[in-house]
């Protein structure tokens, strides 16, 4: 709107929309409206010290309030993304209740739903589902953070809109809303970090004018090795990322159609961890007879910005064409979707400039959905989506054959309010084929052609055809304007994944041998969520209870020699002897609680206290108590932030806020503990490893404002230091507490520690091009052309 609160919307199909109005200072409102030629619509806010629900379309049919939704969802706004300091989108969502990140480093983090992830997690990105390598343990999320307008982050199965692998819930990374009519602008954004120091600079262009709308950005990141206090920098974990992306759309009365084009490039070393007696590391060489070796790294190697010769390289290109129809009252969604993903690994340093994993993965994703209202308070949709994938391997070292993948789903929804009572409901179908490639080499790993004399047989041609049923029935019940309760049952379904059904090789990211089983069933999952909350003016609460039970729970089951006496150890060349990993299947139990209070008094508009704690049990059933416990299962987390608020301080600087928080992670001691030799460890070393992850505790603060020069924003300043105490402590949810052991200073140490303290400044400098106008010109100019 102007300053007046005049607003104009042109170009509106016919048919039933959700208006959003938000200001600081009042209760954001969401409101259905008709829309049927011109129709005048005045909307009076409430002053309230805190903004309700942001409407939410994940997992949904149609755009919807939270409180409408009987999943747990949680949104992350756009200042949550810019008040905090990150490395990558996944760690900058770590932090919220029932979601954290099974780290790789600074530049990789897998996002973990509920004690769940890899294939169990599904995130969606520009309105499609992202396709990289997610079973892998050291592979991450191909997406640039600075493209990401909001999240929402729904929590337990959401396979009835999205097929499989939304077992554990949906990551939702949501773009820019289309600006208004007439409006261009943009931003430049600088971010430095001193603990790593990390530069980044993006720009940024988009606008709308005559219902063509374009979004233009370019952004670059680039890291040198993070730091500790135990392990000093930590050699080769530096990264570089390079992306961009653009967008071209019209808008019309039929509805709209949108090109989204997106490049992402990351280049990140691979820390090894390997150090000598006095605790320095040491980095791989050759020596004069061209054999590998290890030597002490030196000062450079630590504080570049390039990653040294053992590093991952990571493309991801997505074309997405998104249109929506408008058909009398009802719509028509539809989205095709194009990625390329090239992943490749140097990890052998006789051959620097040879991938000795090298996947390359095309996916085509579809999705059409029709939309109805069946009358005021109801609507329906129904919908067909899936992908057709395809993966070759270009390197040396082989684990996964080589495939194709074809799924398809269908499914209906419905969304009814009866009164106070909000009821979701629906039901899915899914069929997925999957064809692993025979595949041949030398003795050597190359590959070969089948008609070559030296070819051996690799991999065997396999078929394997998975079909489920997903399901969901939730409600919403309102008691009155403060207290409601929410409570939902789903079932959820997924199909093996290539590595748990076709591995046959050493897993170079965890020093293991994985075999796949090809006749594996697919997962379903049958979960119980109750949500009780209340709202009023003084403050918030909610408290979520989940029991997830999840039949045929694939896993890697470690395996005994032929006498049972010691584990199964498999020679590779290049490698030490490795342990061997069998995919097999078990029931798997899940039980955890999240609960949230916010405190906001409206007699101190300034003050607000914002307090989570989760915990999760996850746990094989009818195994022993040594083995039961799933990997990677989070520990219980308490979080707790102050922020002070002042609108303004003085004339040149509003919305000041000062935040300051605590993060206190409990011991987890629930860790699979039978094994005698994982990940390249064994004896003394691996006991630590698998023994409790001490707990620990964080401090960080937080300060900010918007700099103003005659009522116009200048920029915008985000300062952030986390682990202000400098605290030295491994993460239970970081591969490196696997590491091997540090000798330095008469201390062993197991692994390497997470990063130290960490200082950051952002600057966000807003661009504004768009042609100055008084509101009735642009009003009768729009009346016009509604009228044209």
């Amino acid at each position: 709107t102007d300053e007046n609160g005049v607003y104009t919307i042109s170009r509106l199909p016919a048919g039933n929309f959700t208006l959003t109005v938000r200001a600081l200072g009042y209760q954001t409102l969401n409101q259905s409206v008709q829309v049927k030629g011109l129709v005048n619509k005045d909307i009076i806010l409430k002053a309230t010290p805190y903004e309700a629900e942001e409407v939410v379309v994940t997992g949904t049919a149609r755009a919807t309030s939270i409180a409408a939704v009987s999943q747990p969802l949680t949104e992350v706004s756009q200042d949550y993304l810019q008040q905090n300091a990150s490395t990558n989108i996944i760690d900058a969502l770590s932090q919220v209740p029932g979601v954290s990140g099974i780290t790789d480093g600074q530049s990789i983090c897998k996002p973990v739903i509920r004690g769940l992830s890899y294939n169990r997690v599904l995130t969606i990105n520009d309105g499609v589902r992202q396709e990289g390598q997610q079973w892998g343990d050291e592979f991450g999320i191909e997406v640039d953070p600075n493209s990401v307008d909001r999240v929402e982050i729904l929590k337990g199965p959401a396979s009835l809109v999205y097929g499989s692998d939304a077992l554990a819930g949906v990551i939702n990374l949501l773009p820019e809303k289309t600006l208004p009519e007439g409006v261009v602008n943009g931003e430049i954004l600088y971010n430095y970090q001193t603990n790593n120091g990390l530069i980044n600079t993006s720009a940024h262009l988009a606008g709308t004018k005559k219902g063509i709308n374009f979004s233009m950005r370019i952004d670059n990141t680039m890291a040198h090795a993070y730091q500790n206090k135990y392990d000093g920098y930590v050699l080769n974990s530096q990264f570089s990322n390079f992306n961009y992306d653009a967008t071209l759309g019209i808008h019309r009365k039929w509805g709209y159609s949108q090109l989204h084009y997106s490049f992402f490039n990351l280049k990140t070393g691979i820390v090894e961890g390997v150090r000598d007696s006095t605790g320095a590391f040491m980095k791989q060489s050759v020596d004069a007879g061209a054999n590998p070796i290890y030597i002490k790294a030196t000062n450079q190697d630590l504080s570049s910005y390039t990653p040294l010769l053992i590093n991952q390289t990571i493309r991801h290109s997505k074309l997405v064409w998104d249109n929506s129809l408008a058909l009398g009252k009802n719509s028509l969604k539809a989205i095709v979707a194009y990625q390329q993903n090239l992943r490749q690994e140097n990890n052998d340093i006789t051959i620097p400039n040879t991938s000795n994993i090298y996947y390359a993965l095309t996916t085509v994703n579809y999705d059409l959905r029709f939309l109805t209202p069946l009358s005021h308070t109801a609507d329906l949709a129904i919908g067909v989506n899936g992908m057709d994938q395809n993966s070759s391997n270009k390197g040396t070292l082989l684990l996964i054959p080589e495939y194709n993948l074809f799924d398809i789903g269908a499914f209906a929804t419905l969304n009814k309010k009866i009164g106070k009572l909000d009821v979701n409901a629906g039901i899915r179908y899914d069929a997925r084929q999957f064809k692993g490639h025979q595949d041949y080499t030398d003795s050597n790993g190359v590959q070969l052609p089948s008609t070559d004399p030296n070819a051996l047989l690799r991999f065997s041609a396999y078929n394997s055809n998975f079909n489920g049923i997903s399901g969901a029935l939730g409600t919403t019940y309102q008691f009155n304007s403060h207290v409601y309760l929410k409570a939902n049952l789903g079932r959820g379904f997924r199909a093996p994944n290539v590595a748990e059904s076709g591995s046959d090789g050493i897993h170079d990211g965890t020093v293991v041998y994985e075999i796949g089983t090809h006749n594996l069933s697919p997962e379903s999952s049958l979960q119980i969520d109750i949500t009780p909350g209340i709202k009023t003016k003084n403050f918030s609460a909610e408290i979520s209870f989940f029991s997830n039970t999840v039949s045929n729970y694939i896993y890697p089951k470690q395996l005994k020699n032929a006498n049972g006496t010691a584990d199964s150890l498999r020679s590779v060349p290049g490698f030490t002897d490795a342990p061997v990993f069998l995919y097999t299947q078990a029931n798997a139990s899940i039980l955890g609680v999240e609960a949230a209070l916010d405190i906001h008094p409206a007699s101190i508009k300034w003050f607000d206290w914002y307090s989570s704690y989760s915990t999760v049990d996850a746990h094989l059933t009818g195994v022993p108590d040594s083995t039961k416990y799933l990997p990677f299962t989070p520990p219980a987390r308490l979080k707790s932030d102050i922020t002070f608020s002042l609108p303004k301080l003085g004339k040149s600087v509003t919305n000041t806020y000062i935040r300051v928080g605590v993060l206190y992670c409990f011991q987890q001691s629930k860790v699979y503990q039978a094994s005698s030799t994982y990940m390249g460890l064994s004896g003394p070393e691996l006991l630590a490893s698998q023994s409790a992850t001490p707990a620990y505790t964080l401090l960080n603060a937080a300060l900010g404002g918007d700099i103003m020069r005659s009522g116009k924003k200048l920029c915008s300043i985000y300062l952030n230091a986390n682990n202000l105490t400098d605290v030295a402590y491994i993460d239970y949810m970081s591969r490196f507490k696997y590491y091997p052991v540090n000798l330095g200073n008469g201390v062993n140490r197991v692994g390497v520690y997470n990063m130290g303290r960490n200082l950051s400044i952002k600057v966000l400098i807003p661009l504004d091009f768009s042609k100055t106008q008084s509101t009735q010109n642009k009003t009768d100019k729009v009346y016009k052309e509604e009228i044209d």
